[in-house]
């Protein structure tokens, strides 16, 4: 098997997920509640946000969604807050959270980049705050594409803006490889006839991943031996 591209998603997979986010959940939910503690509840409910760990739970719909989703989840319980400002809000709230690398970025992203491989990041936040989220660590001129879920492709699990990935490349889709933490990004590597990789470092476990999984690591660090096995010691005659 021949890889010539990684498609990373971003959330549980270049970054921590709950690192990152969960603090930011925290604080968007109280900020959009208007210190209200029932809409606040209610809310942390709605995202799957438990106010007692202060983590997302592994079921969140936050997790995959995209920000339209996200907002769906909301706008019953503020119907003041027109649809549109509540977007925007959760755009500009989510625009400068501090990213917390998997593992460190650049290092590994370089040199993917040195052996000739291609690299894109399919995300289904929006695109900007994604492009933001990489410039942030330092990492955004490595990758030849960044589309998110308001890109015009579609979003995961659909195959569609992954495909699109692979046009833009001019590369074979069975010859890319599409990395991400949860059911939708291998379900949509799948569907596009790519090899599906989950790794453990959003809030799905194997057990979860190993239904659509061609290989799960435990993060990102993991694939250059994968992608360059040792060779076998030869038998000495």
């Amino acid at each position: 098997m021949t890889i010539e591209a990684l498609i990373f998603d971003k959330d549980g997979t270049l970054f921590d997920f709950h690192k990152t986010w969960s603090a930011w959940a925290d604080t968007a939910l109280m900020d959009f509640a208007d210190a209200d503690p029932e809409i606040y509840h209610r809310a942390a409910d709605a995202f799957g946000f438990d106010t007692r760990t202060k983590r997302f739970r592994p079921d969140s719909p936050v997790i995959a969604g995209t920000l339209i989703d996200v907002a769906d989840l909301l706008t019953s319980l503020r119907p003041e807050m027109p649809r549109p400002r509540l977007i925007s809000w959760l755009e500009q709230s989510s625009h400068s959270v501090p990213q917390i690398e998997v593992t460190p970025l650049w290092p590994l992203l370089t040199a993917f980049r040195q052996q000739g491989l291609r690299l894109a990041v399919m995300t289904n936040d929006s695109e900007e705050p994604a492009r933001a989220h990489l410039r942030q660590a330092g990492i955004a001129d490595l990758f030849d594409i960044v589309i998110g879920a308001d890109s015009g492709f579609g979003a995961k699990p659909d195959a569609a803006p992954l495909q699109a990935i692979a046009r833009m490349l001019k590369i074979r889709a069975t010859d890319a490889a599409v990395i991400g933490d949860s059911l939708h990004d291998l379900h949509a590597a799948r569907s596009a006839g790519m090899t599906a990789i989950g790794v453990l470092t959003g809030l799905a476990t194997a057990e979860d991943l190993a239904e659509a999984a061609d290989l799960i690591l435990p993060d990102i660090s993991h694939l250059p031996a994968w992608l360059d096995p040792p060779s076998a010691p030869s038998e000495t005659p």
